[in-house]
């Protein structure tokens, strides 16, 4: 199963992957831009494949690209949340 068939393994991923980056020593700024590209990449080439992902890929389509950076940063904010609890 792709990590990308459930919300929650996705979400688990993206925050080993937030804290790597972390321990590596990129800036927040750095992984703000990392976390854009692989939301427009994948609202581009990967078909959603749960409902939360469907409706950022929506949420993504319809949006300015600084609304994009936002939604991106609230994803990297998600998972930061998540990883604390």
């Amino acid at each position: 199963m792709s990590v990308l068939e459930n919300w929650n393994q996705w979400k688990d991923f993206l925050a080993d992957r937030l804290q790597q980056a972390e321990s590596g020593g990129l800036s927040q700024e750095v992984i703000s831009n990392l976390a854009y590209e692989i939301g427009d990449y994948l609202a581009k080439q990967v078909e959603p494949k749960n409902p939360e992902e469907k409706i950022l890929h929506d949420l993504w389509s319809v949006a300015s690209k600084e609304e994009q950076h936002a939604i991106a940063n609230m994803m990297v904010k998600l998972v930061q949340n998540d990883s604390v609890h």
